[in-house]
């Protein structure tokens, strides 16, 4: 069973979409079990403060290294620690099916303008985003974490083929679906998926996932061909 403690502010905000569709399934299959831990749990003055202002100067709060610090020694994790976090290495596919296959995954969750360096420093966490973008805390970066990897568990989505087809599993994007009706506002479900040829429907998919990943994921093409190069 994989064990996925998370540190934060708002664990309100995390809590019911654990408890919904494959991620709340796998829980009830005992593939996962969750643990939300309130980083205020970690203070000890009255206001239970967790931010202080930045040395140096500048806008924002900075989250304090204490109660991390307390809490972590506390869970006392044995797997990885990730900080979610915009200066961190973009989270992909490979990151997520390491994680899948390990025993615990602790993360934590910033908020207001950064967290203290020395948390990551510290605890040897790893430092992970989601993109080129900023969120208001670290909650939202958390569930996409958890989702991508919980999904990734045996007997979490109960059809392996389900996640193999997925985009990323094999380095490329997923051809585009389609499901009834056949034809829509003038729109129509591509022949060769109504044919019932197997084959061309293989070599349509194999053709679709390739253009796609050609045409919108540049980086993604240039090592697919690669490694596809390499095997020959």
């Amino acid at each position: 069973m994989l064990s996925i403690d998370v540190v934060t502010l708002f664990p309100e905000v995390i809590e019911p979409f654990l408890a919904t569709s494959i991620l709340g399934r796998a829980a009830d299959l005992g593939l996962v079990q969750y643990r939300l831990v309130q980083l205020r749990d970690y203070t000890h003055d009255r206001h239970a403060t967790v931010d202080d202002a930045p040395y140096g100067g500048g806008a924002g709060m900075v989250l304090k290294p204490e109660p991390f610090f307390e809490a972590i020694d506390a869970l006392a994790p044995t797997g990885p620690i990730v900080m979610l976090s915009a200066r961190g290495t973009p989270f992909s596919h490979p990151r997520a099916v390491r994680y899948s296959l390990g025993e615990r995954l602790t993360l934590l969750c910033g908020h207001y303008k950064d967290v203290d360096q020395r948390v990551v420093q510290g605890l040897g966490a790893e430092e992970v985003s989601l993109g080129d973008f900023i969120l208001t805390g670290g909650e939202v970066a958390s569930l996409a974490v958890i989702d991508a990897v919980v999904r990734l568990l045996p007997g979490a989505l109960g059809d392996h083929e389900s996640a193999s087809t997925d985009s990323f599993y094999d380095g490329l994007l997923s051809p585009p679906s389609y499901t009834r009706p056949p034809s829509y506002r003038g729109l129509d479900v591509p022949e060769v998926l109504r044919s019932g040829h197997h084959a061309d429907i293989v070599a349509w998919k194999a053709a679709e996932a390739e253009r796609l990943t050609r045409e919108r994921r540049a980086d993604l093409w240039s090592v697919y061909q690669h490694q596809d190069h390499a095997d020959e």
